[in-house]
């Protein structure tokens, strides 16, 4: 049984973020170039560091779910990045732009009917294409409320 467009929709809304939660454009448009790198208040990581770290995993999943090619990577290792801020503002914003070029596409995935939300997307596992989606939308979720502590510990945010 085919799934309803409805269920696919709120999942690709989700994908987004801001149902209960500051979107992640939100908080890059906050975000200082300068500050990228500093962790504050003895916090583990930078905003770059998390924000490389959800734009990795979800690139992982969107190769996961989409790719026949699919390699596995190290974890933690090539989870994170070596270092702790971009080395310029053009690497910086080219991160930004793969993040949201990674999202669009995973999100046309999730909304083409052929791609069964059920069906596994890996030969040998159970891994459906809705399990796939629900983890991008928790780890990004989970990782937001992070950087927005990052954002007010850096005196960014307020609210």
């Amino acid at each position: 049984m085919k799934e309803p467009m409805e269920i696919r929709n709120e999942l690709a809304k989700h994908l987004e973020g801001g149902e209960a939660f500051m979107t992640v454009e939100v908080m890059l448009k906050e975000m200082k170039f300068e500050k990228l790198g500093e962790r504050p208040n003895n916090l583990p990581y930078s905003f770059y560091e998390l924000f490389y770290h959800i734009w990795f995993t979800q690139r992982d999943i969107l190769i996961y779910s989409t790719s026949e090619n699919y390699k596995e990577f190290k974890w933690p290792k090539d989870y994170w990045p070596e270092k702790k801020a971009p080395d310029t503002e053009a690497e910086w914003l080219e991160l930004q732009q793969a993040y949201f070029d990674n999202r669009k596409e995973l999100s046309v995935f999730l909304l083409n009917p052929e791609n069964d939300l059920m069906k596994p997307v890996r030969p040998g596992t159970k891994h459906s294409l809705l399990r796939e989606i629900l983890i991008v939308i928790e780890h990004t979720a989970y990782h937001n409320g992070q950087l927005l502590i990052i954002l007010r510990h850096l005196g960014l945010h307020s609210v």
